[in-house]
């Protein structure tokens, strides 16, 4: 189901899930012949960590430089075994901010790493939401996680090289790891229209808003349509309101959201905001048929994104993650037909009505759960600010 699209010079190739995206990334690490980067929230010790963790030996042991960094939080359960075997392949691993606590209010510890990337001899890059970790959750959930990445090739692969390799300079530096590499500043690479391929960053230096800000851009400029599916969604006012503005304008607004309750607070948070949602015109569907963990949109099948930042504080104000915005009609058409196929086959459609018969318990649960992820905002108003990593 992968497509492949020219784009102002780029080859973008559209992954769904990890079916489609674990062969393409491990064919491009056992092709490598320089440089293996590769980010990830969470790294799971199951197969397919296995998968690409041998990936990663067989290429250090080619000469290839191989470095991998993970989140010290989505990948606190990796275990030490692992890390000292790649180590002893020459693969070079670092953890981000493995400093985990919840009783500081410190803003260096609620930073976290959430991009998804890759980049293999500076010449191909993966960008998307997908983690290192089997696509099947397990348990009663046989089907696989709804996700997305895309393969790219052409320039932008030497920015997303350059934004890997810095980050990797920090945190060995943060580390007492240092390299001999001095990387320099990103250079800007502005919303433009005659940019078709655009790599945005939400980092706590000069990226603070960028995501934001293009999902906003492209909500206020739509004429026709809006899809967003994001596997966590609770934007803030501004965000709320340009979506409603849109639904005013008589722009169609389909929201596919997370049916499956993953983790608690966020998923009945997200269930308060339903009424203000519905009565402003937009359309709801809940994702059944296995977690729903995409971060992706489709506006006017012209404009799309795919990548690692939720729609909720703590992708947008906190985390660093990784977009990619491609404005080209073939490639948001491939993403729109795809969301439109899990739309129909995967997802229930939520009545307003019906929505509005929910028991007053629901009612008490999702209104004290908006509350306490307001009170969590608060505090992640309190830690943003200038931060060296």
């Amino acid at each position: 189901m992968s497509s492949k699209h020219i784009v102002d010079g780029h080859t973008l190739t559209l992954l769904r899930n990890g079916e489609e995206y674990f062969p393409r990334l491990v064919a491009a690490i056992d092709g490598a012949t320089e440089t293996v980067y590769l980010e990830t929230y969470i790294y799971a010790t199951d197969v397919v960590g296995r998968m690409v963790a041998d990936a990663l030996r067989r290429a250090a042991a080619r000469g290839v430089r191989t470095r991998l960094l993970f989140d010290g939080y989505g990948g606190a359960e990796f275990p030490r075994a692992w890390m000292e075997e790649l180590r002893a392949a020459g693969v070079d691993v670092l953890k981000f901010r493995p400093e985990i606590s919840w009783l500081t209010l410190r803003r260096q510890r609620l930073r976290r790493l959430h991009r998804k990337l890759a980049v293999v001899d500076g010449r191909v890059a993966f960008v998307g939401g997908i983690n290192i970790i089997s696509d099947i959750p397990g348990g009663e959930v046989l089907a696989p996680r709804l996700d997305y990445a895309v393969e790219v090739r052409g320039d932008t692969v030497v920015r997303i090289h350059a934004a890997m390799r810095r980050l990797w300079t920090m945190v060995s530096w943060m580390s007492f790891r240092r390299q001999r590499e001095r990387i320099g500043w990103l250079p800007a690479h502005p919303h433009n229209a005659h940019h078709k391929v655009l790599f945005l960053l939400r980092d706590n230096l000069r990226h603070r808003r960028d995501i934001e800000l293009a999902y906003i851009r492209a909500i206020a400029g739509a004429q026709h349509e809006i899809i967003i599916a994001n596997a966590y969604f609770l934007p803030a006012q501004r965000l709320r309101l340009a979506l409603q503005d849109a639904a005013q304008r008589g722009v169609k607004v389909v929201l596919l959201l997370q049916g499956r309750v993953e983790y608690r607070l966020q998923h009945y948070a997200t269930l308060a905001l339903y009424d203000e949602l519905m009565r402003a015109g937009m359309e709801i569907y809940e994702y059944h048929t296995s977690y729903l963990h995409a971060k992706v949109a489709v506006v006017d099948g012209q404009w799309a994104t795919v990548g690692s930042s939720n729609i909720e504080p703590f992708s947008l104000w906190l985390a660093r993650e990784a977009n990619l915005v491609v404005r080209d009609a073939g490639f948001a058409g491939s993403l729109r037909t795809s969301l439109m196929h899990e739309i129909v086959q995967g997802a229930h459609f939520v009545e307003h009505a019906t929505w509005s018969k929910r028991s007053a318990w629901m009612r008490l649960l999702t209104r004290a759960s908006y509350a306490m992820m307001r009170l969590l905002t608060s505090v992640i108003g309190f830690a943003r600010g200038r931060d060296d990593v």
